[in-house]
Order: C-alpha cells, then sequence, then structure tokens
C-alpha cells in the first residue's frame, strides 16, 4: 500500500483544478497577501519595508525573480547547476527520468529506491523492499503530482511552469538508520545556521537549530527545539559549510540541503521558501531575529 493514497487523490485534484483558475481571478500580490493573512491571524506583511524573516520571503516570491532560480528549484534541472560549479560529484545516483507515469519499469529499478516529483514539496515514494510496493497506487499516485502545482496558493512563482518529471533515484540510509537532512539557511551568500530533524515521523520528531560552530540554537521550526537531543558534530561539517557557501553565492537567500552517508556527502535540494514564507518559528520573535541576517537586496 502507498500510505496516503485515499487522501491525495481528491486533494490533488483540487490542486488541478485551482492551480488553472487562481492565477486568472488573483494577482499575484493579492494572492501572496491572502496566504500570509491566512498564516498571521489577518495580520499583512509590511511589502514597503520588510523586517521579518517571513516578510522578507513574501517579498522575494513577487520581487527576486531570476530565472537560474526556477532551473535549481526543479530537482531534476538544478542537476546541471551542481556540476556546472563543480560538484557533480555530490549528486545521487539517477536511476531513471519519466514525464510520465506509463514510463516507469518497476522490473528496472532495484529493490531499493526512491521516487519523487520535480516540482513539488514532501512528494517521495521511499521503497525500502520493492516486493511490498503496491504498483498501481503508486502510479496513481504520481499520476496526480504530474498534474498538480504548488505555485498558485502562495505564488512560489519558481514552480508555475516548471517542466513536470519524475524521477528514480538511489536509496540512501546513513548509519542512524534514518536519512539526516542538514539545511543550510543563507543569507547573502553565507550560511548563518542549519536546521537538523531528527525522528521524522515518529512521537520523538525534534527539529533543532545549530550555528556554524555546531552550537544548538534556542529555537525550532514549528517543531520546539529539543535540549536534550545531543546529536554529535557531523564529521564532515567543515566541507559541508564549504560546499554550501559555493552553492549558494548567486542567491540573496536560499536554502541548501545536504546529507552524509557513510563518509560520503550527498547534494539534497535548493529551496527558496520554506513553507510557502509561513511564520513558523518557535518562539515567534526568531521571526525577527533571522529576519535581522538577511540583508535584503531591492533590485
Amino acid at each position: 500500500m502507498v500510505r496516503g493514497f485515499w487522501l491525495e487523490y481528491p486533494i490533488s485534484v483540487y490542486h488541478c483544478f485551482m492551480s488553472w483558475l487562481m492565477p486568472i481571478i488573483v494577482s499575484d500580490e493579492k494572492a501572496v497577501d491572502c496566504y500570509y493573512r491566512k498564516h498571521t491571524g489577518g495580520r499583512p506583511a509590511n511589502m514597503e519595508n520588510p523586517q521579518l524573516f517571513s516578510e522578507k520571503l513574501q517579498w522575494y516570491k513577487l520581487y527576486a525573480r531570476k530565472p537560474l532560480m526556477e532551473k535549481v528549484a526543479n530537482k531534476y534541472t538544478v542537476r546541471e547547476y551542481i556540476e556546472s560549479v563543480g560538484y557533480g560529484y555530490l549528486l545521487n545516483d539517477l536511476l531513471g527520468v519519466y514525464k510520465n507515469v506509463s514510463e516507469i519499469d518497476f522490473n528496472a529499478l532495484p529493490n531499493q529506491f526512491v521516487l519523487k516529483d520535480t516540482h513539488g514539496s514532501g512528494h517521495n515514494i521511499i521503497v525500502k523492499d520493492k516486493s511490498q510496493l503496491c504498483k498501481w497506487q503508486a502510479k496513481m499516485m504520481m499520476h496526480t503530482w504530474l498534474h498538480q502545482t504548488i505555485a498558485w496558493s502562495g505564488r512560489e512563482w519558481v514552480y508555475q511552469s516548471m517542466p513536470r518529471h519524475i524521477i528514480a533515484e538511489k536509496y540512501l540510509e546513513d548509519e542512524t538508520g534514518e536519512l539526516r537532512d542538514y539545511k543550510f539557511y543563507c543569507f547573502n551568500g553565507e550560511p548563518q545556521f542549519m536546521q537538523l530533524e531528527v525522528g521524522r515521523g515518529t512521537e520523538h520528531n525534534t527539529r533543532n537549530f545549530y550555528d556554524m560552530d555546531w552550537n544548538l540554537m534556542p529555537f525550532g521550526k514549528e517543531l520546539p527545539h529539543n535540549p536534550n537531543i545531543n546529536v554529535p558534530r557531523p564529521q564532515m561539517y567543515d566541507e559541508m559549510q564549504k560546499i554550501v557557501r559555493d552553492l549558494c553565492k548567486p542567491f540573496q537567500y536560499v536554502r541548501v540541503d545536504l546529507y552524509q552517508v557513510c563518509g560520503k556527502i550527498y547534494f539534497g535540494e535548493l529551496t527558496f521558501f520554506p513553507a510557502g514564507g509561513a511564520p513558523d518559528f518557535v518562539p515567534v520573535e526568531y521571526d525577527t531575529i533571522v529576519g535581522e541576517m538577511w540583508k535584503l537586496e531591492k533590485e
């Protein structure tokens, strides 16, 4: 069984319809304003002089529209950028690229692999044992992914015209039995802090933040930070920082995601609008503190 299928399908149909309708009836400015008010209890963003991190992300969606951002937000075409800056060796093995689900030959894939779309968020099918995969449900789910976009509601414009594919990649697992995701928040060409999620999908899920010297920072995102979780500094943390500095240079803000597996660093993705820019730091004053790290470049 593919978990979430029966919920995913009607939601995807709704997204298909709204992605066509919303750009026609609602301007980008109005959509961004509505999205922000929805997540702040009706408080509008200060778009003339944004100060909060969440406000600056709304401004970023509307006014910082470099073509390179669209290319690197795509989980397939970003590979060209990673190779162009000399980090092709960080890329996970690509097992297949598919324009539609009928092209997927499950017999040609190994026993363990990951399927994901190139244009969405959180759309992954992690296969640890191919014999347990319900292929028709997986295909139905991926079919709906190919007919939806996350661009319309909060106007994450990089996804609006993005080519849509399904990709298959090698299954990765680190020494903890999961795949820890090191998410570096970068402002004006420099990483400032890193988000690490532990126990994802369990009752012990924790989302902690660390500075560049691996000191635990006193805030979380959606979830409170947990000072009782003692995660040792990654063996390759300094090398990760060098890679991140090179990858983030063209952007005034980007989140760079990396993995570390068996002494090797892997590239994850580049993200410009985490959570659509919703203010979700815990405690809330860190929306202001993090916002101060970003010197907004109004071009």
